[in-house]
């Protein structure tokens, strides 16, 4: 009887357990049948968003695809090839403004160097891009798509390790560029502690990241993770980055382990270019003298595309198939855009009027005027249109700096002084440097020399020649920055002959058509080109009757 009575509880149990399973299992077979559904629901309307496409955006259309369809950076994409498509490719920073094509020629000078026998690039080789301004960086170390991350069992997005109290590293992108390219825009926005960890990547070739959770002698951890704690995760891929910053701006550090390459400015017949290839795409027809128009307004290349584009869309809704100059000034005119200065020489002579050359940013080249009035005084000198001094810190100390503009003119000062015995407590001198020039560094040393000389004399100086270099208190031309960018400006403005320090003459200044570069090595050399003195008569120069003429020539 007991036995019996046992049996049946034990079947009642049996069955209520049973139930239970039973019910858990149509329970579970329930909810995934509803998560089934919700995903079909979801991937059906993925895929009816997927189906849903608009035109490409006329920037997208005209994007370069190969090195030669980008315009007007000839010796910039030379450099880039000759570093990246090597045997022994380099990390690169691009200098240049922006809407001129460092982008567009990382992305396929890599494509580029696959196709070389000789690259160590494979045909698989990733091209990994981000953006230094939007990179999302977490000092905690929870978050680094960079560098890479470690996700702590504590953190959330552990992963499947996490309840198991085992670290999971995740790579960021310069391990997912590995074998690679990595190009970073705007490279000088980068977090500091960001780019110290890049330094080290670089010089490693490989990421190592730690973690409080992980343990090398424990066993439950998984081969792989041990082996990406002790051996790091590999990082070998070759960096290009873009800046619209100046040299002096980026780290140091970073330059030393890069080739820097500039890129410069659009012309005006590299816009005209791009606007015509943009126009052949737009679906209209564009008059020709609609392209002058967009070149005077658009800073850059996407300036350009965006006027053919809104123009052209403009002429579609009017139910035309042309554009005309009305419609490119329609939109110069509602968009805001601000013509570009155009500094053109013209001919003939001037007294105490010269051109300097100067150089804005890393590579913009402009003309530079330089005026010089010199009136009978008490040797008062005036200086105009430049920053005197300028008032920095380091470590927690103030320091000024004098303008250096400032010492060029005390070094013409000493120049004139033993070279000519210019008595200048007879003149009242005013220097100006007008429409706020950007006078930067002690390149305008020879043209302040040769303005003041010839205010002084009254020895006019052609309109044609324009000049740059550092003058020595010795009589010393020196050698300055930005030469190329300085001499195509000169080009672009219409001078004749460019005056260059000797140490800065190149050879691919021979091609030049149109424009002579004289290399000078000294006052003498400047004097001959400038005013037709010959070195010989410098040194017997009787600045007494030149004193006399400028007494005639002033009435004083």
């Amino acid at each position: 009887m007991l036995m019996t009575i046992l049996f049946a509880v034990q079947f009642i149990f049996s069955i209520i357990i049973g139930l239970y399973f039973l019910n858990m299992l149509k329970s579970q077979t329930g909810s995934r049948r509803s998560l089934e559904q919700e995903s079909n629901r979801e991937l059906n309307k993925l895929r009816r968003l997927k189906q849903i496409k608009l035109t490409e955006p006329l920037s997208e259309v005209i994007r370069p695809k190969t090195l030669e369809e980008i315009v007007g950076q000839s010796q910039g994409l030379k450099a880039l090839r000759a570093a990246i498509c090597s045997p022994n490719p380099q990390h690169v920073i691009i200098y240049g403004p922006p809407g001129v094509g460092k982008t567009a020629a990382a992305r396929v000078v890599l494509e580029e160097a696959k196709k070389s026998p000789r690259s160590p690039f494979k045909s698989t080789a990733k091209y990994v891009e981000i953006d230094a301004t939007t990179l999302r960086f977490d000092d905690r170390g929870i978050a680094d798509p960079l560098i890479g991350t470690v996700h702590d069992p504590i953190y959330q997005g552990a992963g499947a390790y996490g309840p198991a109290g085992i670290p999971q590293p995740k790579p960021g992108a310069v391990t997912k560029a590995h074998g690679g390219m990595l190009f970073i825009d705007e490279i000088g926005e980068l977090h500091p502690i960001q780019m110290n960890k890049l330094l080290k990547v670089l010089e490693d070739r490989r990421v190592f990241l730690e973690s409080a959770y992980y343990s090398s002698s424990d066993n439950n951890i998984p081969a792989h993770i041990h082996e990406i704690f002790l051996d790091g995760l590999p990082a070998d891929f070759r960096l290009v980055a873009a800046t619209t910053r100046t040299p002096e701006e980026i780290p140091p550090a970073l330059r030393s382990r890069c080739v820097e390459i500039f890129f410069k400015p659009l012309t005006n017949d590299d816009i005209i270019k791009i606007a015509k290839n943009a126009a052949a795409n737009a679906g209209v027809d564009f008059a020709e003298d609609t392209f002058p128009l967009i070149a005077k307004y658009a800073q850059n290349g996407r300036d350009a595309v965006s006027i053919v584009q809104i123009a052209a869309s403009l002429a579609i809704y009017e139910g035309r198939y042309n554009v005309e100059a009305k419609d490119v000034e329609w939109v110069i005119e509602f968009s805001q855009y601000n013509p570009k200065i155009e500094k053109k020489v013209s001919k003939g002579k001037s007294v105490g009027f010269v051109n300097g050359l100067a150089v804005c940013g890393s590579s913009l080249g402009m003309l530079m005027d330089i005026e010089v009035s010199a009136e009978k005084g008490s040797g008062q000198l005036k200086i105009t249109g430049i920053v005197e001094n300028e008032e920095f810190s380091n470590r927690g100390q103030k320091l000024t700096k004098k303008s250096s503009a400032r010492a060029s003119v005390e070094n013409m000062l000493t120049v004139l002084k033993r070279y000519f015995n210019v008595d200048f407590s007879k003149y009242d001198i005013h220097i100006n440097f007008p429409s706020s020039a950007p006078v930067d560094g002690p390149s305008a040393g020879v043209a302040i020399v040769c303005g003041v000389y010839s205010a002084i004399f009254k020895k006019p100086i052609d309109n044609e020649i324009a000049m740059t270099g550092e003058i020595s208190i010795q009589g010393m031309v020196r050698p300055v920055g930005g030469i190329v960018a300085k001499v195509e400006a000169a080009k672009a403005a219409g001078v004749k002959k460019v005056i260059i320090p000797k140490d800065n003459y190149r050879e691919i200044f021979k091609e030049i058509e149109g424009m002579e570069v004289i290399k000078v090595s000294n006052i003498s050399d400047v004097f001959e080109e400038v005013f037709g003195i010959e070195k010989a008569d410098i040194k017997n120069l009787d600045t007494t009757k030149q004193d006399a003429k400028f007494i005639a020539a002033t009435g004083a």
